[in-house]
């Protein structure tokens, strides 16, 4: 006997589940064939209504059954009545999708706001970081490259019977005729001759302190005595003997040391610093700073010294320069006059290297300070900073605010001029106590 199996109505489905009720849920059990409607996409360009993918329009505005879905570019939401904007508008117009007014909830545009101006200040800030990192390494570099150039050669703790330090500082300057370096054809041009050895042209004291600066010119013919002194290379101490002869005889006799320790001893003045130039070093500073500009009072002519030149203001090269300076044939008062011109000239030469023209434009000053640097020699203490110290103040010698003088002379023996003794001493005093110098010289 077969079994009979009893089904209910086909139509007997669970309430909601009915076909009438269910509409058209393609892949969601449908028995009908016809798929569920396209809704309608982002990229739907605005203003084109979307195609209706099957049959004619249904009550209700859906298409083959299907209710009418939600359109991103009427301002319709899809439940809660959100707008949103259609994708072809937000994508012209930069919008960002997701977000309410300001972001983060639903139901909004989310617009990219106008481009930020650009932060002035920071952009300042390291600009200025990164040019003053740069100054700061080519400073330091600057530094260290010319501190490597100077010659320390001088041992002024060989100088023995020194006088007390007093207040401010003592710079010995010194102009050799060393023809160190030069070659013959450069000797002839330059007028040097060909001596063997080295003797000072000349010697100045500069007095940096806070009432003033003050050069003073020895004039190379002083009258002094050579004290006892320890000889610079052999160690040996050479007992005074009260001979007299000129200043420039002290360098020739035993270099810087003995130079310094007789004008320390016929002066009482402590010496702090040496720094010494030779003829070389002169030409080739002059040059590298482009020439010095100085007025010259009254022409002269000199076939020693090769100097030809007219009164009025002039732009003197490295080998003008060195005539007008070395020139003492022509005068009258020879070694006073001289050393007046070489209180001028080197005076505007330290003018000239110390303007902004010259220590901001580096195609200038390193030509310069390379020159320089090259043929000074200076005592073991020296630094950079007492060497600008040290130009800085002829500077201002040149300027006016300070004092440019000769030594006090009294008159001459043996073709020797003698220094005024009254007259130094208190020179030596003012200087000592950093006074404003109210003596006068020749």
């Amino acid at each position: 006997m077969a079994a009979t199996c009893t089904l209910g109505p086909m139509n007997e489905w669970p309430q909601g589940w009915s076909n009438d009720n269910r509409g058209n849920r393609y892949g969601r059990g449908s028995a009908d064939a016809q798929p569920e409607g396209a809704r309608v996409m982002r990229q739907v360009r605005r203003g084109e209504p979307s195609a209706p993918p099957y049959g004619a329009p249904q009550q209700g505005g859906g298409y083959g059954g299907v209710p009418q879905q939600p359109s991103y570019g009427n301002g319709n939401g899809f439940d809660d009545g959100a707008g949103y904007d259609n994708y072809n508008s937000g994508y012209n117009t930069g919008q960002v999708y997701g977000g309410g007014p300001g972001g983060g909830g639903p139901g909004g545009e989310y617009e990219r706001g106008p481009r930020r101006a650009p932060n002035w200040r920071k952009r300042i800030k390291w600009t200025a970081i990164v040019v003053l990192s740069v100054v700061i390494v080519t400073s330091v570099s600057t530094y260290f490259w010319a501190d490597s150039k100077l010659h320390r050669d001088v041992d002024l703790s060989k100088v023995i019977d020194r006088p007390a330090a007093g207040s401010g500082t003592n710079y010995l300057i010194v102009g050799s005729d060393s023809r160190q370096g030069l070659s013959a054809a450069q000797k002839k041009e330059l007028h040097t001759g060909s001596a063997e050895g080295k003797r000072t042209d000349s010697m100045m004291i500069l007095h940096v302190g806070d009432n003033g600066d003050t050069l003073i010119s020895l004039p190379r013919d002083s009258d002094v005595e050579i004290p006892s002194y320890q000889g610079s290379t052999s160690g040996k101490v050479y007992k005074g003997t009260g001979r007299h002869t000129k200043l420039n005889a002290a360098y020739a006799e035993d270099g810087p040391t003995l130079l310094v320790r007789t004008i320390e001893y016929n002066t009482g003045l402590h010496i702090d610093h040496y720094v010494e130039i030779g003829f070389a070093g002169f030409a080739g500073i002059v040059d590298a700073v482009g020439g010095v500009t100085i007025n010259i009072d009254k022409g002269f002519k000199d076939k020693y010294s090769g100097a030809d030149f007219k009164a009025g203001t002039q732009t003197l090269n490295g080998e003008e320069a060195l005539a007008f300076v070395r020139t003492r044939h022509a005068f009258a008062t020879s070694d006073l006059q001289r050393t007046k011109n070489q209180q001028k000239f080197l005076a505007a030469l330290a003018h000239q290297v110390a303007t902004p023209s010259t220590i901001l434009n580096p195609f200038k000053l390193y030509p310069t300070l390379g020159a320089g640097l090259d043929s000074l020699t200076v005592d073991k203490d020296m630094s950079l900073w007492d060497l600008g110290s040290m130009f800085f103040a002829m500077k201002d010698v040149n300027g006016g605010n300070g004092t440019s003088m000769n030594m006090p002379i009294s008159g001459s023996t043996g073709g020797n001029l003698v220094w005024d003794k009254a007259k130094v001493k208190t020179l030596v005093d003012e200087l000592k106590n950093d006074q404003k110098v109210t003596v006068t010289g020749n």
